[in-house]
């Protein structure tokens, strides 16, 4: 059994004195996992390092067996993000939940489509979270858990949409709101926007859409086997609404000037 085919690493852990048991994900394989031999050596260390663009082979006597890897890079996304410790979060942690949250060897193409564009963006940072938050949204899809944030689910108007229901999933408008505000999710405007018209988010909106989708991954994608979010989707979360913090904090210094 083997196939060979482009692949995003999403993490390599040592096995033994220099191997590796490495998780890729492919458009054709979905996650999948195998065995690089000396993948943690000096030699091909770099190869293996998440977010990279890897060429792979994998070949195993039987198809249910771990088989073994190989792999060339094409290209070295995670090199490109070292200097740049919120992209480097961001990479951590989007690995992070691919690597913990998908099925093993299920086809996922939307949302490998969805990684490639993030990972390309990923150098951007800030400019790439909302990027982040809607392949967060794309894998909660692909798992069965998908947000409806189509119309609201009150009174069925599709504008005016600035709330999620933690139970439901389902976007809520303003107006409809009502009370019941302080317990629903906010909904960034750039998760429901045209792709054409994405406004401009701002570090409170990243830690709202952070915060929306996190709810859902927590509590199925990861809840129902009795897991907890990766860390590094918790430290991802926890820098930016520190960000956030700092921005509004600065903002509401600048409008005490201007007053």
């Amino acid at each position: 059994m083997e196939w060979e085919a482009p692949a995003v690493v999403l993490e390599a852990r040592a096995y033994g004195e220099a191997d590796a048991i490495v998780a890729v994900m492919t458009e054709e394989h979905g996650l999948h996992r195998g065995l690089a031999r000396g993948g943690s050596s000096r030699g091909q260390a770099a190869v293996w390092q998440p977010a990279n663009f890897v060429q792979v082979r994998w070949v195993a006597r039987l198809s249910d067996q771990l088989g073994n890897f190989s792999g060339e890079v094409i290209h070295a996304n995670a090199a490109h993000v070292m200097h740049d410790p919120l992209a480097l979060a961001m990479l951590t942690s989007v690995c992070a939940v691919a690597a913990d949250a998908l099925p093993e060897r299920e086809p996922q193409p939307a949302v490998f489509a969805a990684l490639l564009h993030l990972i390309a963006r990923l150098p951007l940072a800030g400019q790439a979270m909302p990027d982040l938050i809607k392949w967060e949204a794309e894998l909660l899809a692909g798992l069965g858990f998908g947000l409806d944030l189509s119309s609201c689910a009150v009174t069925g108007a599709t504008t005016g949409l600035a709330y999620v229901s933690p139970r439901t999933g389902r976007a809520v408008t303003r107006d409809a709101a009502g009370v019941w505000t302080s317990r629903l999710l906010r909904l960034p405007a750039f998760l429901t926007a045209p792709s054409d018209a994405t406004p401009q988010a701002t570090p409170a909106d990243w830690r709202d859409g952070l915060r929306l989708t996190g709810h859902f991954l927590a509590r199925d994608a990861f809840g129902h086997r009795h897991r907890p979010l990766p860390q590094a989707r918790t430290m991802l979360y926890d820098r930016v609404a520190t960000l956030a913090q700092e921005s509004e904090g600065a903002q509401e210094s600048e409008n005490q000037d201007a007053g």
